[in-house]
């Protein structure tokens, strides 16, 4: 648990530098139910809705587990929170306008969500959180914002991913991002830990159309990467213009995803990684695909 409790104090180290309104006092992985978030494509690569509880089946570490709580669209009974984490560093400066009228169409579309935290990042991370009864202040907040400084794009996703770990029910995060990172205190081995520790589904979308060939493909491998830890799509528009149609596809992402709930068979709080599979057990399975976290960090006690 070294590991873990380094990057604790990196991400509390963030949240000081930050100017926070609140210092993050520890990092808050322990969890008694299991939550998984699954998106399920068939071999057209499109998603697949109406599946029920009985038509998934769930193993850690390659055990069964008594799948204990379902939700879908279908049957939302889990609130939803949303992260909306927006680069706003100068960079940014082309595409800005366009960022912050995205943005603000997709939550008026997303009308399901219990609440929106906001982390908007440049030099340094800054966060809020709104009400969905507040969207006319979280919208006057977005349409504020001015690009200025570095990247602190790890540092950003941190933050938020501890602030959510307090979180009950579904947890959404959506990153809109256009460049490496150039500032984060976090590493991007310690974030990818801080993504498997949490039950956060992430979904970046990365604007690289404007940088070097080398550039955009090193990016686009971080963002993946980010991405499919937590069970999520990266998407990369080819230019702004197609932002309106990947919000679209983010979108039905998220109201297509399944939520899994299992309490461990496990019961030993070593702080272990524990890897979870998720299969599908109707007959046409064999032409669909899970998308999953691929586990998670069991509880620590000494």
């Amino acid at each position: 648990m070294y590991g873990l409790a380094r990057i604790v104090a990196a991400v509390a180290a963030v949240a000081v530098a930050s100017q926070l309104p609140h210092a993050i006092a520890q990092f808050r992985a322990g969890i008694d139910l299991v939550n998984i978030g699954v998106t399920v494509i068939d071999r057209r690569g499109k998603l697949v809705s109406h599946l029920r509880g009985e038509d998934f089946e769930l193993f850690e570490d390659g055990r069964k587990q008594a799948i204990t709580f379902f939700a879908s669209e279908s049957s939302p009974a889990a609130e939803m929170h949303l992260g909306l984490l927006m680069d706003v560093s100068e960079s940014m400066q082309d595409d800005i306008a366009f960022t912050r009228t995205a943005a603000i169409k997709f939550l008026n579309a997303l009308t399901e969500v219990q609440d929106v935290t906001i982390v908007d990042f440049d030099t340094e991370v800054r966060v809020a959180r709104f009400h969905r009864s507040e969207v006319a202040r979280l919208v006057e907040r977005i349409r504020s914002q001015k690009v200025r400084g570095d990247t602190a794009l790890f540092d950003a996703i941190g933050v938020y991913l501890d602030g959510a770990a307090a979180q009950d029910g579904r947890k959404i995060m959506l990153l809109y991002t256009d460049g490496v990172d150039t500032r984060s205190v976090l590493r991007l081995s310690e974030l990818v830990d801080l993504i498997k520790a949490s039950d956060v589904t992430v979904y970046p979308i990365g604007a690289l159309a404007n940088r070097p060939s080398s550039m955009r493909a090193d990016q686009q491998m971080v963002l993946r990467q980010i991405a499919e830890t937590s069970g999520g799509q990266a998407f990369f528009p080819p230019s702004v213009k197609e932002l309106d149609r990947v919000y679209e596809q983010v979108l039905g992402e998220i109201r297509a995803q399944y939520t899994l709930g299992y309490v461990s068979s496990n019961a030993v709080a070593d702080g272990s990684w524990r890897k979870v599979e998720v299969r599908l057990t109707e007959p046409e399975s064999r032409d669909r695909k899970t998308r999953a976290r691929r586990g998670y960090f069991a509880p620590y006690r000494r």
